[in-house]
């Protein structure tokens, strides 16, 4: 299946040898605070990969992505996408072009799942039966059945709104995704689900992802390269989920993390193999048969 459904108004992607997002020394100090929600922060983002902003409520996460669709203006510093200062792009154009996923989907109640997905594409100009086409592509694309496209919200699951969330952030082919605690709304067993869609999707797409969660598992199973936040925007460990579940930076990232701290071990019950904390609880099954985006699970535990 083909997936290109951007117009002429949808910039290109950065070349491959450059960032397709940059932040240089941002501060953000919102009025009346003691302090700034972020301070000093600075990361480059290759394109076509996964970015995860990793942390505990208040560190400045959300905000940081909101700076990069120009949705939070820093108080100093650069932020470029696609090479250009965010400052110096029409605002609007911006936003457009960069796909956005919420944490409870944010779709609009009054609007058919269909046009809901659609809504990018006819802000950006198509007209109706192109963008009705593109929306049932991008259904089609994130598994959304055809038939659940005439409803409104309020008649899909949670699982189901989730997965138009995604399929309106992508309508319109954007080379960037931003998601903010995306699947934080849903149950484990649908978000276990969602998870494997973005895999899958980053594989088939690569866009430019960068997402935002505190969930230390959600980071190890969809990043490329994670980056660990203290308060303030402050950077405590950057690498992939291997480099920081192997090589903490401190004791902060060891406890964030949370494996050394709850003494995490694989243990063989029957034909099963489990994975238990230091008490004996069950955490997890191991599941070897399955494809894994990354590192074995055995490798963030203790054998």
């Amino acid at each position: 299946m083909s997936f290109s459904f951007g117009d002429a108004t949808t910039p290109a992607p950065s070349q491959p040898n450059s960032s397709a997002i940059a932040l240089s020394d941002v501060t953000v100090h919102y009025p009346g605070a003691t302090s700034p929600a972020v301070d000093s922060f600075s990361l480059e983002i290759a394109p076509g990969t996964t970015t995860v902003l990793l942390g505990s409520s208040g560190c400045g996460k959300t905000t940081l992505l909101r700076t990069m669709n120009r949705m939070v203006e820093p108080t100093s510093g650069t932020v470029r996408v696609r090479g250009e200062d965010v400052r110096q792009a029409n605002a609007v154009q911006l936003r457009r072009s960069i796909g956005y996923v919420l944490q409870e989907a944010g779709l609009l109640p009054h609007r058919t799942v269909a046009q809901n997905i659609a809504t990018v594409l006819r802000l950006n100009g198509a007209g109706k039966k192109e963008a009705a086409a593109a929306a049932a592509e991008a259904a089609d694309m994130v598994g959304l059945d055809a038939e659940l496209l005439d409803r409104h919200p309020a008649q899909l699951s949670g699982g189901q709104q989730q997965r138009a969330g995604v399929a309106r952030a992508l309508a319109a082919d954007p080379d960037i995704l931003l998601m903010d605690e995306p699947f934080g709304a849903v149950d484990p067993i649908v978000r276990r689900g969602l998870q494997d869609l973005m895999l899958d999707l980053q594989q088939r797409l690569r866009k430019t992802v960068v997402l935002v969660t505190h969930d230390v598992s959600e980071a190890m199973t969809l990043a490329d390269h994670i980056v660990l936040l203290r308060q303030g925007g402050k950077i405590a460990q950057q690498g992939t989920p291997e480099q920081l579940a192997t090589h903490p930076a401190d004791e902060f990232v060891r406890d964030f993390l949370d494996a050394s701290a709850r003494g995490l071990r694989v243990e063989r019950r029957g034909e099963k193999e489990l994975v238990v904390d230091s008490r004996g609880s069950i955490v997890g099954v191991l599941d070897q048969a399955s494809p894994t985006h990354h590192a074995s699970a055995t490798s963030q535990v203790e054998r």
